[in-house]
């Protein structure tokens, strides 16, 4: 399989669907003259034209607006958001009428829509440009929630989500996108939303991450090995729906969990599965569940206070012993 970068997997699921659904388009600020304010839409308007691949006003609101239209009348959106801190200004479109619609129409309309772009923490942007929104969007019944964290399964993933006849909040973390990995060259390459994978198999403590955190719970996971601590590391890879189950057993044979993310702790998508995990596996577990979490301030500008701010391998490898008992 070829070695590509996030960015590359993730043009190439754009060209990709493009190609094969003459109803999907492409909608978003930068995404067509410059070529994507990340590079990720590299391409597309040369290769499909300005019908299909279209730049927009700083409008999210308007734009979000018009893409759920869009969706009702039969067509595939795909609403780049710049990061998703500026989804913030089309929440009312994303979650009073994109999330809602199928539910208030009883089910006379399908909302295949994406929303898609950069989240969570990136390089020395401060306060209001990173932030980790997940929580947020997977609050609300009628949205599906993903983040991938390798080149392969935003592929499939965002394959999976422009197919997909409900709204989908697809969120690329704004550090990844120069990480390599292996990507099938299927043009049918898919991967279902809702199902997770064993990032690594262990048998002392579940270490389960998202997106940033993945990588950054393998190399704690790695580290450990040497200390004598097998760790597993589950990706959800789709937050809502939440394979909860592929955890719950996980956790029945390691008996430990550590749950990682960037994000805030207070009401995180980490507060609800360690909230999970209690409820149907306590009789398992042999330690209480440990969280690993961003701390609890805006983001700082300053690199060295942003470094503080951020979990990183040795938060981890702290987390696990701490529930290992070592």
């Amino acid at each position: 399989m070829p070695v590509m970068t996030m960015r590359d997997a993730l043009n190439l699921a754009l060209k990709e669907e493009l190609a094969r659904d003459s109803s999907v388009f492409l909608m978003g600020e930068e995404v067509a003259e410059y070529q994507g304010a990340y590079k990720v839409t590299r391409g597309l308007l040369e290769e499909f034209g300005p019908k299909r691949v279209i730049d927009t006003p700083i409008t999210e609101l308007g734009f979000a607006g018009l893409g759920v239209g869009a969706a009702m009348a039969g067509l595939r959106p795909i609403i780049e958001f710049m990061t998703f801190n500026f989804s913030i200004l089309a929440t009312d479109q994303i979650i009073n009428s994109a999330a809602k619609m199928r539910y208030m129409s009883g089910g006379q309309f399908k909302i295949p829509i994406v929303f898609r772009g950069p989240g969570g923490s990136a390089y020395q942007v401060s306060s209001q440009h990173s932030q980790a929104l997940e929580s947020w969007y997977a609050y609300f019944p009628g949205l599906k929630v993903v983040m991938p964290s390798t080149p392969a399964d935003a592929k499939g993933l965002l394959k999976s989500a422009i197919r997909d006849d409900d709204p989908v909040i697809f969120i690329e973390q704004e550090r990844m996108y120069g990480m390599k990995g292996e990507v099938p060259e299927d043009d049918d390459f898919t991967i279902p939303l809702g199902v997770g994978e064993v990032k690594r198999e262990g048998t002392d403590a579940t270490i389960i991450a998202r997106s940033l955190m993945v990588p950054t719970a393998l190399q704690a996971a790695e580290q450990l090995e040497k200390e004598g601590i097998s760790c597993e590391v589950i990706d959800p890879r789709t937050i809502r729906p939440l394979d909860i189950n592929l955890i719950i057993e996980s956790i029945k044979k390691t008996n430990r969990a550590v749950v990682a993310e960037e994000s805030h702790p207070f009401a995180s998508v980490g507060a609800e599965i360690s909230a999970e995990i209690a409820e149907r596996a306590f009789d398992y577990l042999d330690a209480p569940v440990k969280r690993v979490s961003g701390a609890d301030v805006p983001m700082p500008y300053a690199k060295n206070l942003e470094q503080l701010v951020i979990p990183d391998v040795a938060h981890i490898v702290a987390a696990v012993k701490e529930v290992a008992y070592v």
